[in-house]
């Protein structure tokens, strides 16, 4: 073909080359979570996953979208896994972690509203309203709430970073994720596929940047009252 010019074979390694080393930084970010995770987290629903989450002081319950006034489903199956945690004594507290920058949006209010319908007690409930993010939730539940051990409660696809951010913030963190999404159409398969973006973003704002949260204090006591309290929930875990 006229006008055609045949790359020549140092052209296509240094193609390929490329090719092969934006995948290892579109993958490196991915395996990292998968590996910090590791050994940390159970899929709810599974036979016996009960008895594989140890005892914590607290589910960490991340904000995922509101419909008007109303936890999204996906939101809403955290909550109900978070609520089933608390019952069967492997937490003694739900720190509700989610966005709350206007007024008229408010998720860890509507979390709470979720939760009291369903009977959990507000005593045992503390409100992040500045979990922007899942790092900025991270960091803020070790630094302004003071938790030390966690259940991070989110989706499958969400798990291994959200663990492993909570982990390298500094909490002995181990996680529950629903899986339910998968059998659901719609936007869930827009949020797996973000994450691949997410886990680079993560990357850099724990390891390359240590960046801070959007709040980053004052230090609240909220939760260390509760935990400050005699447990009196059967089957708590010792450790917790």
């Amino acid at each position: 073909m006229r006008g055609f010019v045949r790359p020549t074979r140092k052209t296509l390694r240094h193609a390929y080359q490329a090719l092969v080393l934006v995948s290892v930084l579109a993958l490196g970010p991915m395996t990292w979570a998968w590996l910090g995770s590791d050994g940390h987290r159970v899929v709810a629903g599974a036979a016996g996953w009960l008895s594989r989450v140890p005892g914590s002081q607290a589910a960490l319950v991340l904000g995922a979208g509101l419909y008007g006034e109303r936890p999204s489903p996906m939101l809403a199956r955290r909550l109900d896994i978070a609520a089933e945690l608390y019952r069967a004594g492997k937490v003694r507290a739900l720190l509700l972690s989610g966005d709350n920058s206007r007024a008229e949006y408010d998720e860890p209010t509507a979390m709470r509203d979720y939760l009291l319908a369903r009977g959990v007690p507000e005593r045992v409930m503390v409100l992040d309203h500045a979990g922007f993010d899942t790092w900025d939730s991270c960091v803020r539940a070790r630094r302004v709430f003071g938790a030390e051990r966690l259940t991070v409660v989110t989706q499958v696809f969400h798990l291994p970073r959200a663990v492993t951010l909570c982990r390298t913030a500094g909490l002995e963190a181990f996680g529950v994720g629903d899986d339910s999404t998968v059998h659901w159409p719609g936007p869930t398969y827009a949020y797996a596929t973000r994450e691949l973006l997410a886990n680079g973003k993560a990357f850099a704002d724990a390891l390359l940047l240590r960046s801070e949260p959007v709040f980053p204090g004052p230090a609240e006591t909220s939760l260390k009252r509760i935990l400050a309290q005699p447990a009196t929930r059967p089957g708590l875990q010792p450790g917790a």
